[in-house]
């Protein structure tokens, strides 16, 4: 009996050694991103001189194009998505479904509508429309969980299929203010349809940078009871957990920093969706997948910038570069859950 205890200890060292590997790994490749987004340009500069940079010496040349152009840029797709990574994969742990994820089911949407109507329809400066967004997605996340919930509390399948009818209506809320709008509308507006990096300076970092450092650990400090509500509600209640307070503290930490996310860069395209599925497919199971999910989501913006940017004969704002990877995943996922008997 011993013998299988040992060796039960065993496989699992090994497991969760290949599992910090792996996410080691990760974190090593978002790195390595980083550095080659500030590297490459019009102009390339050395890693030397990106290192001068960012320690603040002045450098002709790349003291401009690095350090107020490229880093802002960079910073803020590091941020921008880690946060959505974060938030996507919450949303998957808590309702136990890899489509519910925050683009999916409506909340994203929610805050490009409040932007596209301030834009277009009540010509809002960029920082009101900012705010905006930020409450908009609140105030969506509100309505679906209300209408969500029922005696026992808000049932996971219901708060899905709610927020792909919000989405739905949203879309359709969307594209009527887009046909009103005037030609030189529609550039502006299409930053919240599908998310760029474009323009990026530290005005916009900042805020996100704050909302990231105070609500990213209340998430991640949530992943054990989140791992235990995975069981059902009822086996989660028998453990200790308190479910209801549980989920709605995770709701509220994701959705603010999705919202300070989707206000910094716009929605991109399925970043939250895809970051969890990626992750726990990298890293496997085996433990939470938090921060497996925030590195894979800093990779899929960083790369996707990159791809948008330099690797294509036109450029394209990093969202649509996402959108393509991400649409067919979706289709994917459906056809699999159809073929499998399963269900929202």
């Amino acid at each position: 009996m011993s013998v299988d205890r040992a060796a039960v200890a065993r496989a699992r060292a090994r497991r969760a050694l290949r599992r910090h590997a792996r996410v080691a790994l990760l974190a090593v490749l978002v790195l390595v991103l980083f550095a080659v987004s500030l590297m490459v340009g019009r102009t390339f500069y050395g890693p030397v001189d990106v290192v001068r940079v960012v320690l603040g010496e002045t450098v002709p040349g790349a003291s401009f194009t690095v350090g107020e152009l490229r880093l802002p840029r960079t910073v803020l797709g590091l941020l921008v998505g880690a946060a959505l990574g974060l938030s996507g994969v919450t949303f998957q742990t808590m309702l136990r479904n890899a489509l519910a994820s925050p683009d999916i089911i409506g909340i994203s949407s929610g805050a490009s509508a409040a932007a596209v109507v301030g834009l277009v329809l009540l010509d809002w400066s960029a920082s009101v429309t900012s705010v905006v967004a930020i409450v908009s997605a609140l105030v969506t996340t509100v309505l679906i969980y209300g209408l969500s919930w029922s005696r026992g509390g808000a049932a996971d399948s219901r708060m899905i299929l709610i927020g792909i009818g919000f989405a739905a209506m949203l879309h359709s809320v969307i594209s009527y203010v887009i046909l009103q709008a005037a030609a030189w509308d529609v550039q502006l507006v299409m930053r919240w349809l599908t998310g760029s990096l474009n323009s990026a300076d530290w005005a916009r970092v900042a805020p996100l940078a704050v909302a990231f450092v105070l609500i990213a650990p209340l998430l991640i400090a949530q992943a054990g009871r989140l791992a235990l509500m995975q069981h059902g509600q009822d086996s989660a209640t028998a453990l200790g957990v308190p479910v209801e307070r549980t989920r709605l503290l995770a709701v509220v930490a994701a959705v603010a920093l999705l919202a300070f996310a989707t206000a910094a860069a716009g929605p991109v395209a399925f970043v939250a969706f895809l970051a969890g599925p990626i992750a726990a497919r990298v890293v496997g199971g085996g433990g939470s997948m938090m921060v497996p999910a925030m590195l894979v989501g800093a990779l899929l913006v960083l790369g996707g910038d990159l791809v948008g940017q330099y690797a294509l004969a036109n450029r394209y704002p990093v969202g649509v570069v996402t959108g393509a990877f991400g649409a067919p995943y979706l289709i994917y996922l459906l056809v699999r859950t159809n073929r499998a008997g399963g269900s929202l």
